[in-house]
């Protein structure tokens, strides 16, 4: 059935799915290829955030010791966060900054997380803690100016409800950390934005309601909460790699809307919202981020996120990523929306789709996204609709729309990924899968990581063309239809020119000046 879609805008598209982006550790941003791919990522796509771990962990060198005839000295060294930061500013991002891990001169015990063991035990002097904080943001403020340092959010630790993440999960413990970094921060400058608790996994009845609670009772600081959401099952592990079940897109959504339905009524309900982390799969060696069902899978949340949040941070923008050790393999299931070397994947172009996407929204629908701009183009994203489980969908879906168009014609251009096409993951597969692909494979695969293009004129009729798109198995699609205002050009006749006397495409070319 064909969808009639509006002339007049609904209001205008959300732009919380790019608020921000994840990332790899800090350190990581000392890197070239690092640094090449969110350069590019800038370009193609524009985030204003971008947030990951450790920020204070040892790699970063921020707090330093030394011993001297029997004395500690102790020094704050921001070279390398001044690096990360300038790099960040330079590429038009901003820090959301996430604070942790603990340095190990801080911490209260040696539990550690992940391949580069961040410490994630409580400070054993909080005082000392609180003046690492302090003298960080001092020093970004001086560097930076205050009103940009405002303009960076700040997040108090990484899923504390996690054991892993935090010692015992210690819901106490973690109280007392966000008190006494909240009001830090607010003594350095009051307009400086705090918030947490960044939980996830399940743990909202047992967080959202205490957390709120202390909060109020201490009247301690806050100025938004945060949370983590992935839709994936039981892990299933293999050498190297693991596979998981889905739950529905509509499940990400659910969990985005969480920390307002558990927190309706209390001191916190109409904070800002921020999913500081969001994916399919939590684990960074899970397939299912390299295939273009991680694109159409993602569609319909980017396109709905911004109706229950402030802002959700697809977890992460390339596959400079070491959490789980160095990967071994070229394609390995990584987070990114870019592998090593700037390859792309389907996540990365539905991204790239997003941000060329018109101003205001015309309609949306369970596969389809339309949007205009004042000028009068008109700007659709499309997909498959995909299930959870086990991502048996059909190999194909249709999407007819009736666009309302300016003019008598529109021209029409139309770029597609699926299971074949701009799909590196599949070329990389028919190329045997190398580990680690030579330049020229690099080459081959960057070349069939393009998504498809077509185009076309249409004739309007009473201000309106039909759109009929076939989709492939697992497609996104986006189409661009700007209007025709042809142009005389004295003497020319298309026909005259050699090899295009066939009549069918003389008439193609005409339509488009009729």
């Amino acid at each position: 059935m064909r969808t009639v879609v509006p002339t007049q805008p609904t209001g205008p598209l959300p732009d919380a799915w790019r608020a921000c982006v994840g990332t790899g550790r800090m350190n990581l941003a000392l890197r070239a290829d690092y640094r090449d791919s969110l350069a590019q990522v800038q370009r193609d796509i524009g985030f204003r955030h971008i947030r990951g771990h450790g920020l204070l962990s040892d790699d970063m060198g921020l707090l330093r010791t030394d011993e001297v005839d029997g004395r500690t000295h102790t020094r704050y060294s921001f070279t390398y966060v001044d690096q990360v930061h300038d790099f960040f500013l330079d590429v038009g991002i901003r820090p959301f900054i996430e604070l942790g891990f603990m340095p190990s001169q801080l911490a209260s015990g040696d539990q550690t997380v992940f391949w580069w063991k961040g410490n994630v035990t409580p400070p054993r002097d909080h005082g000392e803690w609180v003046a690492l904080v302090q003298a960080l943001l001092r020093h970004q403020i001086d560097r930076y100016g205050i009103d940009e340092v405002r303009r960076w959010p700040i997040e108090v630790w990484n899923e504390p409800n996690l054991a892993g993440f935090w010692k015992d999960a210690d819901q106490p413990a973690y109280f007392r950390l966000f008190e006494e970094t909240a009001r830090a921060i607010k003594d350095v400058d009051a307009e400086l934005q705090v918030g947490g608790p960044a939980i996830c996994g399940g743990s909202d009845d047992e967080w959202w309601a205490p957390f709120s609670d202390f909060v109020t009772s201490r009247d301690v600081p806050i100025d938004f909460v945060t949370r983590h959401a992935y839709s994936s099952g039981p892990v299933q592990q293999i050498p190297f790699g693991t596979y998981q079940t889905q739950m529905p897109p509509q499940d990400l959504l659910e969990q985005f809307d969480a920390p307002r339905r558990y927190l309706a009524g209390t001191r916190l309900a109409g904070l800002p919202v921020h999913i500081t982390e969001f994916n399919t799969s939590y684990r960074p060696d899970n397939p299912v981020h390299d295939t273009a069902y991680n694109a159409a899978f993602l569609a319909p949340v980017l396109a709905g996120g911004g109706d229950v949040v402030d802002s959700f941070s697809y977890w992460t923008f390339c596959d400079v990523f070491e959490e789980a050790n160095v990967p071994t393999s070229f394609f390995h299931g990584g987070f990114g929306m870019l592998t090593h070397r700037q390859v792309a994947k389907p996540t990365y172009h539905l991204y790239a789709f997003m941000a060329r996407m018109g101003r205001d929204v015309l309609a949306r629908g369970e596969d389809h996204l339309v949007c205009a701009d004042p000028d009068g183009r008109v700007t659709v994203l499309a997909w498959q609709p995909v299930g959870g489980t086990d991502g048996g969908d059909a190999d194909g879906h249709r999407v007819e729309l009736s666009l309302p168009v300016r003019g008598d014609a529109a021209f029409v251009l139309r770029e597609r990924v699926n299971e074949h096409d701009g799909n590196a993951f599949a070329a990389w597969r028919e190329l045997g899968r190398p580990m680690s692909p030579t330049s020229r494979e690099l080459d081959l695969l960057r070349a069939c990581a393009r998504p498809a293009v077509q185009h076309d004129v249409l004739r309007a009729a009473d201000g309106r063309v039909d759109l009929d798109l076939d989709l492939g198995r697992h497609e996104v699609t986006f189409v661009e239809i700007t209007p025709v205002t042809p142009t005389h050009h004295e003497g020319l006749d298309d026909r005259r020119i050699l090899g295009a006397q066939d009549d069918r495409l003389v008439a193609r070319h005409e339509r488009g000046r009729a």
